[in-house]
């Protein structure tokens, strides 16, 4: 037997944040400091000086990014990131907020500053104000806003479950859920590029099971092919802007801006299909944890993508679950009869699914079942956390009739 040398890579502990491009080992918080700067490297291919500003209020399960943040200030400083801890949720919400009025004067040596406000599901709450107002007023072309949203299912360091996604979609504001630590670096990078074009800010959901978990990624900063859909801008387009009125702003949030999220959102593939059948008869909808775990379940369950294709499911994978883009679930619909939503939690795709099924064509309108099924009996439970097992179960119980 003969030994090959092997040659060894020549690795750092900053690689996570010094290495240009390549891969890195990150746990989902070192990607939150990781993506302020691939933002401001690909704002810096496009000849733009931007910044960062990052403002927020620690909790669990994002009780560690404060830290990280810190301990990365050498790295933050290098690429124009201040970080400023708030007094509370709603202060941290109010100075990123002002982070988009920076170019609406003539004195800013940046070209723009892109924002991240963070804080736990209660913290989501008690913004409410700032956010529905902020989100009214829009974002600077060149900045754009992330509101990376801690959401404590299990409620393990909280005195109550807490799910941001219901008081998101009152304020108008559209949620990105990542399922994995490389979707933290790409979905907020698309986020920033949504908030931009939208003129919205952009939620991002963070569980403890995805935040907390670690994985090589790519950091190159061209890794994304972001694109940008053709849409009709309204006169004097969406961003921010002074004098404004509020009859101005409820108009172009509610007739444009929203739907300029949707587009991009279609444009860039964030929901998508991952399993498809030639003769497709049950779907399955999921996103972020639930997504995770209902790969696992089909996995125990020992069905592969090829099993899949041979009973005719199909499996959908959301990525951002308010508001849900039209056009990509009613693609993943055709010809199955019968859908079934994976969520914890209250329902959010769910209900949105049946609604933009309803008045679409009436040859295809599948049955949706999600929290209850067809004769009204629990399915997916609203309370607790869901786990593969649990999931295993409630898809054995709807895909008995399609396996022979």
């Amino acid at each position: 037997m003969t030994s090959a040398s092997v040659t060894l890579a020549n690795v750092s502990l900053d690689d996570k944040y010094a290495l240009d491009s390549g891969r890195v080992y990150l746990t989902g918080t070192q990607a939150m400091v990781r993506l302020p700067m691939l933002q401001r490297q690909r704002d810096q291919a496009r000849s733009l000086q931007t910044g960062c500003y990052i403002s927020g209020y620690r909790g669990s399960p994002l009780g560690n990014f404060d830290q990280q943040l810190w301990q990365a200030k050498p790295f933050l400083e290098q690429n124009h990131i201040i970080f400023q801890p708030g007094v509370n949720e709603d202060m941290a919400a109010t100075a990123v907020w002002g982070s988009q009025q920076l170019n609406l004067g003539p004195k800013s040596n940046y070209d723009g500053v892109f924002g991240i406000w963070y804080g736990k599901a209660p913290g989501v709450d008690r913004c409410g104000d700032v956010v529905r107002h902020a989100n009214h007023a829009g974002t600077d072309p060149n900045g754009g806003v992330l509101m990376m949203c801690g959401d404590d299912h299990a409620a393990v360091s909280s005195t109550v479950p807490g799910q941001s996604e219901h008081n998101l979609a009152s304020w108008m504001v559209p949620m990105l859920y990542p399922a994995g630590v490389q979707e933290y670096l790409d979905y907020g990078l698309l986020g920033w590029a949504m908030s931009r074009f939208a003129s919205v800010w952009v939620g991002f959901k963070c569980v403890s099971e995805v935040v907390e978990s670690s994985a090589s990624v790519h950091v190159d900063p061209d890794h994304l092919d972001i694109q940008y859909p053709e849409f009709e801008m309204p006169p004097g387009g969406l961003s921010i802007r002074w004098p404004d009125d509020r009859w101005s702003q409820e108009e172009r949030l509610q007739r444009h801006k929203i739907y300029a999220a949707l587009a991009f959102a279609r444009a860039n593939g964030i929901d998508r299909i991952v399993w498809d059948s030639p003769q497709p008869r049950i779907g399955i909808v999921a996103a972020g944890k639930s997504y995770l775990d209902t790969r696992q379940a089909l996995e125990d369950l020992g069905i592969d993508e090829a099993m899949a294709s041979q009973i005719g499911l199909r499996l959908y994978k959301v990525g951002m679950p308010w508001p849900l883009e039209r056009e990509g679930i009613r693609a993943f619909a055709e010809g199955l009869d019968e859908v079934l939503v994976i969520e914890e939690k209250r329902a959010v795709i769910e209900n949105q699914l049946k609604e933009q099924l309803y008045n679409w064509r009436a040859d295809v309108r599948p049955r949706v079942v999600g929290k209850f099924n067809e004769d009204g009996t629990l399915l997916c439970p609203s309370d607790g956390e869901l786990s593969p097992g649990q999931i295993s179960r409630i898809i054995v119980s709807r895909i008995g009739a399609y396996v022979t």
